[in-house]
């Protein structure tokens, strides 16, 4: 998720996944979706003084907007701001306030709703490049305030198909600095003019041709229309830009040394270096331990996000003091081989690399030790050294896969009379990847992953579901509130920031909660930011028995506001989806907006795995009848009251998936101890 704080745009949280389901929203139109003439308030004589008057609701479930009518014309554009870079391709949405619901808004000519209390959101076709501004025109009987917001595009570097100009030389790649192994594939690409014919020259004198992406995107379109011969001519661009993508690729082993990307166009050409690839050697290995730069909490809360790409989306959690290869680098990132048939990336401050000549450690386990506790129970691996692993629960099943390691349990004791795990089952299915899947009594509920530094042990602690009693059901549990933000965060239309609207509903929520016997707690009571991780480490140091991050919701640009706005759900480790499904049912019913449903998204806050954790995006603030709801506090209540209602249904759900099939009755408990 996104950590960029602007007046509006993305909330820190915002559902970047989400756009996959609405990116078919119509970028093109002329007209902002939901734009009308507002009806013209009767003419005055003078100045009124400014009322204050509930209208029915706009849309089911949220309160009504109230009426603010004569009070002074202040056109305020809350997003975008002022020089602000816009970067969506040709249309994008323009937010903020006139300061009274009387008035009429047009922007660059186009007719605005306004909202009753003076708020509005509008969906506009982006101004050329030569006039790139927003003009606000506000009029209410004889009163006109304009308003100016001048803003930016992207540059780009216009390549003409006529000229000296072949190429843009900022658009080589590889960039500089890049690390990889002598025989893997470098993607070689640059702009340039789409009438030029682009090679890369190398060093032994050879020379490879460069195809323009969009002509082997096309021949794939071709194909699946069954297309007999379905390869693309050449593609035709003129105009003022006529530039395009051109790609190869080659060896790394061939880039070690200069090579240079060629554009010819007649009697034109273009020479630009192809920085140098720095090789593996073939006969070295080079090793790397891997570091949290995080000193928040303790080593059970370091942990060293590995991606499947460079800063992508983050899937391992692995441990500091980890050694493994490194095999290549490139943007910031560092590759590492988590073992022979898998490689990932680090963030290049997550690892540092050991001296020249050093072995990597052998990781061979002895016998699994199982030993129960009252509320967890602890699976110690030994196997001398850190390994990368994976833990993956599914129902009443937890997976642990363990990276670089052969599995030897010549005996495995298993101490007490324990429930909990029922049966345990590993599988070499890899020279050195090992699979160790565990069958659990119960719905996998919540697990740590440390390292016994004394047994030199890998440690599984899964957690017991807590008791449950059916007709209390959050008696003696200790929920985590996350009201979301600062740093970062969106804010809506009046100026209402997302930090500062959801303080309140977390207070409430604490409130109710407690008063059905729970234990909450607030991570933070003020309006002063606390860190993403300090929020989680503090929640498992509370040994909390589920996390609720509450959020509002917001779009980056080129979304049309009008058709994706709504109400969702988020999770991270997938045995949270029990939890996010019954609090998405809850806000629907209470606020009756779309249902973007529950998703997976890659939440630092719901990150933590000790206990099953979601994150609410309820509303948009972004929405001017939405973020007008939020100041309301009969809705913050409703908002409270929702999460309560999906904790309670889902640690019932919970109790009785655990219970015995007779059930429990009221008030006695559904859960195993």
């Amino acid at each position: 998720m996104s950590n960029i704080r602007r007046s509006v745009g993305p909330c820190a949280c915002a559902t970047l996944a989400l756009l996959s389901a609405i990116a078919f929203t119509a970028c093109r139109s002329t007209r902002p979706a939901g734009a009308t003439t507002v009806p013209s308030a009767a003419p005055t004589a003078g100045p009124a003084a400014p009322t204050t008057r509930p209208v029915p609701a706009t849309r089911a479930g949220l309160p009504p907007v109230p009426v603010v009518a004569g009070a002074p014309i202040v056109p305020k554009v809350q997003y975008p701001a002022e020089n602000q870079l816009i970067t969506s391709r040709d249309s994008n949405f323009v937010l903020g306030s006139v300061g009274s619901g009387d008035v009429r808004l047009a922007i660059n000519g186009v007719p605005v709703t306004v909202a009753p209390n003076g708020a509005f959101i509008a969906w506009l076709v982006n101004p050329p490049a030569a006039a790139a501004r927003y003009e606000l025109e506000a009029t209410r009987g004889a009163d006109t305030v304009r308003r100016t917001v001048r803003v930016r595009y992207p540059v780009r570097l216009s390549l003409p198909a006529t000229g000296a100009r072949l190429v843009d030389s900022a658009s080589v790649s590889p960039g500089p600095r890049v690390l990889a192994l002598p025989d893997e594939w470098i993607r070689v690409s640059v702009r340039a003019a789409a009438n030029a014919h682009v090679t890369v020259a190398l060093a032994d004198g050879t020379r490879r041709p460069m195809v323009a992406v969009a002509r082997v995107q096309q021949s794939a379109l071709l194909a699946v229309g069954a297309q007999r011969d379905p390869i693309a001519p050449e593609p035709v661009v003129s105009g003022d830009d006529a530039g395009i993508t051109f790609a190869t690729d080659v060896r790394a082993s061939q880039l070690a040394v200069a090579a240079h990307v060629v554009a010819a166009r007649g009697l034109d050409t273009t020479r630009l270096a192809v920085p140098v690839v720095q090789v593996l050697a073939a006969n070295e290995r080079r090793l790397g331990v891997l570091r949290s730069t995080n000193a928040v909490g303790s080593d059970t809360d370091r942990v060293v996000n590995a991606r499947t790409v460079p800063d992508g989306t983050y899937k391992w959690l692995l441990l500091p003091g980890t050694v493994l290869e490194i095999t290549g680098r490139q943007n910031g990132s560092t590759r590492v081989r988590l073992d022979g048939a898998l490689d990932v990336w680090v963030a290049n401050e997550d690892i540092v690399a050991l001296p020249d000549g050093s072995a990597m450690p052998r990781r061979v386990t002895g016998g699994l030790r199982v030993t129960p506790a009252s509320e967890w129970v602890d699976v110690a691996i030994p196997m001398g050294e850190r390994p990368a692993f994976l833990v993956e629960p599914d129902g009443r099943t937890m997976v642990l896969t363990l990276y670089g390691v052969q599995m030897n349990p010549e005996i495995s004791p298993i101490f007490g009379n324990d429930t909990l795990i029922r049966r345990i089952s590993w599988d070499q299915v890899g020279s050195d990847r090992t699979r160790v899947t565990f069958t659990l009594s119960q719905r996998a509920y919540g697990w740590l992953s440390l390292w016994d530094e004394s047994r030199r042990a890998l440690v599984l602690r899964i957690r017991r579901a807590p008791v449950v009693y059916a007709g209390m059901p959050l008696t003696g549990l200790t929920i985590a509130v996350d009201p979301g933000h600062p740093p970062a965060g969106a804010t809506g239309p009046t100026g209402l920031y997302e930090g500062d609207a959801v303080l309140p509903v977390g207070t409430l929520l604490v409130e109710l909660l407690r008063a059905r016997g729970a234990n909450a707690v607030l991570t933070r009571e003020t309006l002063a930011p606390v860190g993403l991780t300090e929020r989680a480490v503090a929640s498992r140091r509370m040994n909390a028995h589920a996390f609720v991050s509450v959020h509002l919701n917001a779009l980056p640009d080129g979304v049309n506001p009008f058709t994706a706005n709504g109400t969702s759900t988020l999770f991270y480790h997938q045995s949270s989806e029990a939890l996010a499904r019954p609090v998405q049912r809850a806000l629907m019913a209470r606020f009756g907006l779309r249902d973007l449903g529950v998703h997976y998204q890659n939440l630092a806050v719901a990150r933590p795995s000790w206990f099953p954790a979601v994150l609410t995006e309820g509303l948009f603030v972004m929405m001017p009848e939405q973020e007008a709801a939020m100041r309301n506090p009969a809705f913050l209540r409703r908002y409270a009251e929702a999460i309560v209602e999906g904790l309670e249904q889902y640690f019932l759900e919970l109790g009785a998936s655990n219970s015995a099939p007779s059930g429990s009755s009221s008030g006695t408990p559904s859960g195993t101890p």
